[in-house]
């Protein structure tokens, strides 16, 4: 099995490349989208969130209030870190599971938004960082999510910069250009560092 590590700020595009590398046969595994599920009613994701902060986090219907807790955790880093305690824990779980059930010839790609921040990257074979201009990011964040520019700019800062995902990184991705052309790079990318290691792996018996 061949492990790649991606992340990239928000808004970087990481989403793009994820899907794209999907296309090309790996097996992803989303840490965004198993915290998302691990938040619906009745998973412990969000038992643990309402244990912690209180009923104020959920929406009339008993769903967690995205906004509401994004507020409070990403204009206080304590409050944060209390959130990170409850979920990274069941993530990193539940990634455990797919991964073990991708097989030995897979090559398996998982899509950690923090994964300098929590310490994962040495764990992987490869680890691929997007990056786009912070300006950029804000712009998308605004115009694509409806964020507020403060609130944009508060999701940045509470990550950890382009400096710091670059010194862990085996390949930095720059976005700054068309969806095309960050494809183009990730074919190119995936030509020149999966392919060779995919042809030089026995087949198993």
């Amino acid at each position: 099995m061949l492990t790649i590590g991606l992340t990239g700020g928000i808004a970087s595009g990481k989403s793009t490349v994820s899907r794209r590398l999907m296309e090309l046969g790996a097996t992803v595994v989303d840490a965004d989208a198993i915290a998302r599920a691990l938040q619906e009613p009745g998973r412990p994701g969000l038992e643990g969130i309402v244990e912690e902060f209180g009923p104020s986090v959920l929406t009339p219907d008993g769903r967690l209030d995205r906004a509401a807790l994004g507020a409070r955790v990403f204009a206080d880093p304590e409050a944060r870190a209390r959130l990170n305690a409850i979920i990274h824990p069941l993530v990193r779980a539940e990634a455990e599971r797919l991964a073990a059930a991708a097989g030995e010839d897979a090559v398996l790609v998982e899509d950690i938004p923090l994964l300098v921040e929590t310490g994962q990257h040495g764990r992987f074979d490869l680890v691929l960082t997007v990056q786009a201009p912070a300006e950029e990011r804000v712009r998308r964040m605004v115009e694509d999510r409806g964020m507020t520019e403060a609130d944009a700019r508060a999701r940045i800062a509470a990550q950890a910069t382009d400096e710091e995902r670059a010194a862990v990184s085996s390949t930095v991705l720059v976005n700054d250009g068309t969806v095309q052309r960050l494809r183009d790079r990730v074919d190119a990318w995936w030509e020149w560092h999966v392919e060779p290691r995919l042809a030089s792996t026995p087949s198993p018996e």
